[in-house]
């Protein structure tokens, strides 16, 4: 979506020369934030942005892209067809509207800079899942792309996961959703909806059931997805981490503990690892996590506290050590 969106802008600011960043958000959909950081990125890519001042300014193409497509050169090109996902486009549907979108945008390039798309796709490859997960696009992406585009509401039947205090799932509930926006985060869609006025994360493949209504609801302007996912993202990733354990860390392993624990408890602890040896209190999501997190440290950590995760790491220490006699 971002390639899209960029190529859009470049053909807005071809086709009306000077242009607001009021009007380019709304005719893009964004927020004026996204279109300021769009065309740094356009700068960043070698084509010329040209910011102008006062009551009549706003942004346009510079003089030497003679404000036509066709001056794009050969790196511009490859800058904007390497901000794609494919993954994306395909378990989104639009698939047959991307490949019809580069070619017409190839057709319209110079006959030096045509080449920029075959050598991109030639030369980089972009694997979004994770290691193994091959799993097919949830059934109802689609159904929710729509609203999403469309700023409809969506019914929905949705199965939230099974809490860590609990060995069954909860039953699924129904409710009335304003989707803002669809994140693929390491081969697993999320939702980003609005309920009650809150905005919350959905799995989609956990929604069991979809209906996109007729009302369509009216999006923040200020609504910047991508900056609200980096922030849920961090808070998750901090609370999450409702334990704390003790341990005594060798040399080696101060340098190898960021490598053991999640990003979010060594971001906390990276400060506290001097002298070495080095005696930590880490946060941990559960003192299951912690044991095998400590696991990979093998000889290099001893766990002082609690008590029955040292006794749990001192037995499998146990375990190991027999194995070898």
């Amino acid at each position: 979506m971002r390639a899209a969106r960029l190529i859009n802008l470049v053909l807005l600011l071809q086709r009306r020369g000077t242009v607001t960043a009021e009007r380019l958000a709304r005719e893009l959909g964004v927020t004026t934030r996204t279109i300021t950081r769009d065309v740094l990125e356009l700068a960043e890519a070698g084509i010329g942005v040209e910011t102008i001042r006062g009551r009549s300014g706003g942004y346009r193409l510079s003089e030497d892209l003679r404000l036509r497509l066709g001056g794009l050169e050969a790196a511009e090109v490859e800058a904007l067809f390497l901000s794609g996902v494919p993954e994306a486009v395909t378990g989104l549907g639009l698939a047959d509207a991307s490949a019809a979108a580069r070619l017409k945008v190839a057709a319209a390039l110079s006959p030096r800079a045509r080449s920029a798309p075959d050598r991109v796709r030639e030369r980089f490859h972009l694997d979004a899942p994770g290691w193994f997960r091959e799993a097919p696009p949830p059934p109802h992406l689609g159904d929710l792309a729509r609203a999403v585009w469309q700023n409809r509401h969506v019914t929905v039947t949705y199965q939230a996961g099974t809490r860590v205090w609990s060995t069954e799932p909860p039953p699924p509930t129904r409710g009335r959703l304003a989707p803002y926006g669809l994140v693929l985060k390491a081969g697993v869609w999320y939702l980003i909806a609005a309920r009650d006025g809150d905005l919350r994360s959905y799995r989609v493949d956990r929604v069991q059931a979809v209906e996109v209504t007729e009302e369509r609801f009216t999006r923040d302007p200020d609504f910047d997805l991508a900056a609200h996912w980096r922030a849920q993202s961090d808070r998750f990733g901090v609370a999450i981490l409702r334990e704390r354990i003790t341990v005594r860390l060798s040399p080696a392993g101060v340098d190898l503990i960021g490598h053991a624990v999640s990003p979010h408890a060594y971001a906390l602890i990276k400060d506290h690892l001097a002298p070495r040896p080095a005696t930590v209190e880490i946060p941990v999501e559960t003192l299951d996590v912690a044991y095998t997190e400590m696991l990979r440290l093998g000889p290099e950590v001893e766990v002082v506290a609690p008590a029955s995760l040292r006794e749990r790491m001192a037995e499998a220490a146990r375990r190991t050590a027999a194995l070898y006699r």
